[in-house]
């Protein structure tokens, strides 16, 4: 309802009539009830106090011995057209000054119920003169003590009912002067708002054909005040709008199908360096959406600096690489608008999968090189031993031979694991998946391993914390990630060290922990664990014969039945594998 102008400046205006007569009405009711009551101050300070025969008389009569009272009423009767007394709304009272017992008075029946009143208390108390106090009070009074002692004191109490009348009055004539102010401010407030909104409606009728594409409307200039002004910059502004409009128009429908649906990102900027337009792969590669893309300075400007990219002829274009949130992007930067540039348009191409292929064929063509020459090495210098020497012993030759069996042995076992992780690369493997029981497969590998532990002295255990169900996997896979976690442990644990298998079942899966006390593994080298030909200790591990590629396999085959494995462990502490497997792996 009030959510037009015009309504709420009405609403201000009847608000505003409506407070300040609210001021105006209590300030005046305020002021009367303060005049009551200085006024009935003053009376009755100025008979008591200034009246010297009024106080002889009341001292006199205080002093009779037979019935003071009585006198005391009589000098009071005397008095009432001074005191104000009419006996319906103000009447005396003669009270003892000890007790405060109604002795005599204007109107016996309200004396014979009237109530110590703090007015009556303060003077029992200080056996002077006391007053009404506050304007807010239902009645005003006044308490004289009387007499030598004093004996008696005499109270007049004033109900206020002519104030109450009078402000009755008041008010009435103050509402009726509101609902008179509310109409002509109704009515000002009307002509006044409406001289004012309607300038705005006319902005607002014009803003909304604009923002449908309508510029070739004109606004009336109704007045040269500000909303004039602000009338004629408005049309000012559509003018120069529609005209940009046209402009930016015309670019759009070049560039927008090439920048919508290129695969690489493309972002102009202006000569003094504002963004133009950015596709929405720049702005996924940048990670700046292009509403909030600042200067060419902020966003490229460490490549190289605007002036040097338009500065450049063309055709040539600078080269730049960098990284940007983990990816590596290859920026190409050249200016546009003929021999005078207008702008800077830059390519950006993200070349960080590239970057990671290279970077792994080339790791892995030195991996698997270095892992087959040492091998093949062996092979070749015992084997050309063994045909250059025709009077080699027996033994030595028979060792020798053994030699070349096991490095062809090693051999094999890189070629089969690089097979392996082949098939997982395209998606090839033959899985086989069944129920199983877990418990007999971590039997199975626990026996199998058992006597390898045993040549190293190492205490090895086996413990399920409680019943195992049976899992649907590929039992041969499952049993290979535990034999290569297991051969980890074996190797690396000194000997009579102590490699401890556990397993239970939680929720909807299983899990299996290894744990050893061996030599563990630097902080900085646990996330490059499950990497390909990845090695702590490369000496240890081609003295101990392995590869490298035992937790790639393992967590490859976990990953496949929709598992997880992770790897605990500090230098000198042990390690501690955990596997964990859902009861019924998906193929």
């Amino acid at each position: 309802m009030f959510r037009s102008l015009r309504a709420r400046l009405v609403l201000f205006m009847l608000l505003l009539i409506v407070l300040m007569m609210s001021v105006v009405g209590t300030f005046l009711i305020n002021s009367v009830a303060r005049f009551q009551l200085e006024d009935f101050v003053t009376t009755m300070s100025d008979t008591f106090s200034a009246n010297e025969d009024f106080a002889a008389g009341l001292y006199a009569a205080a002093g009779q011995e037979a019935d003071a009272p009585a006198h005391l009423k009589e000098v009071l009767r005397a008095y009432s057209g001074v005191l104000g007394i009419d006996t319906r709304q103000r009447n005396y009272y003669i009270l003892d000054a000890a007790s405060g017992a109604f002795l005599d008075g204007s109107d016996q029946d309200a004396g014979a119920h009237l109530a110590l009143t703090p007015t009556i208390l303060r003077a029992m108390s200080t056996k002077t003169s006391q007053y009404s106090q506050r304007v807010g009070e239902a009645y005003l009074d006044v308490a004289v003590p009387i007499g030598p002692q004093p004996a008696y004191i005499v109270y007049i109490k004033d109900t206020k009912d002519s104030m109450q009348n009078l402000i009755i009055q008041l008010f009435t004539i103050i509402v009726e002067a509101l609902v008179v102010g509310l109409l002509f401010a109704f009515l000002l407030s009307f002509v006044f708002s409406k001289a004012i909104t309607m300038p705005l409606e006319d902005l607002t009728r014009g803003a909304t054909l604009m923002a449908s594409g309508d510029f070739t409307h004109e606004l009336t200039v109704r007045s040269t005040d500000e909303i004039g002004v602000l009338t004629g910059t408005f049309n000012h502004m559509a003018d120069v709008l529609r005209r940009t409009l046209e402009e930016v128009g015309s670019e759009r429908d070049k560039l927008g199908t090439l920048f919508l649906h290129m695969k690489d990102g493309v972002a102009a900027f202006s000569e003094d360096g504002c963004p133009i337009q950015a596709n929405p792969a720049a702005e996924a590669m940048l990670g700046i959406p292009f509403d909030k893309m600042q200067s060419y300075d902020a966003v490229l400007g460490t490549l190289a600096p605007l002036h040097e990219v338009l500065s450049v002829g063309q055709p040539r274009v600078l080269q730049r690489e960098y990284v940007n949130r983990g990816r590596t992007l290859q920026v190409s930067l050249a200016p546009f608008g003929g021999a005078d540039a207008e702008g800077v348009m830059a390519v950006i191409h993200d070349v960080t999968e590239q970057k990671k292929l290279d970077k792994l064929r080339r790791e892995f063509v030195s991996n698997v090189s270095h892992e087959l020459r040492t091998p093949l090495t062996n092979i070749r210098s015992y084997a050309e031993t063994l045909s250059e020497t025709e009077d080699l012993p027996r033994d030595t030759a028979r060792s020798f031979s053994q030699v070349i069996l096991n490095e062809a042995e090693r051999m094999s076992r890189i070629v089969r694991d690089l097979l392996t992780l082949s098939r997982f690369d395209y998606g090839k493997m033959d899985w086989h998946f069944e129920t199983c029981s877990l418990a007999e497969v971590l039997k199975n590998t626990y026996d199998a391993m058992r006597m390898e532990a045993r040549k190293k002295g190492h205490d090895f255990t086996l413990e399920f914390v409680r019943m195992l169900p049976d899992i649907v996997a590929d039992r041969a896979r499952i049993e290979q990630v535990f034999v290569n976690v297991l051969s980890n442990a074996i190797k690396y644990t000194p000997d009579n060290g102590r490699i401890e298998i556990a397993a239970g079942a939680e929720g909807d899966g299983v899990w299996v922990t290894v744990r050893d006390n061996g030599i563990g593994v630097p902080p900085e080298d646990l996330p490059r664990l499950f990497e390909r030909f990845y090695r702590v200790d490369r000496a240890r591990a081609r003295q101990s014969g392995g590869t490298g590629l035992g937790l790639s396999i393992a967590r490859e085959i976990v990953d496949a039945h929709g598992g997880e494995i992770q790897i605990d462990s500090a230098p000198g502490e042990g390690t501690q594998v955990t596997v964990r497997l859902p009861l019924r792996a998906k193929p």
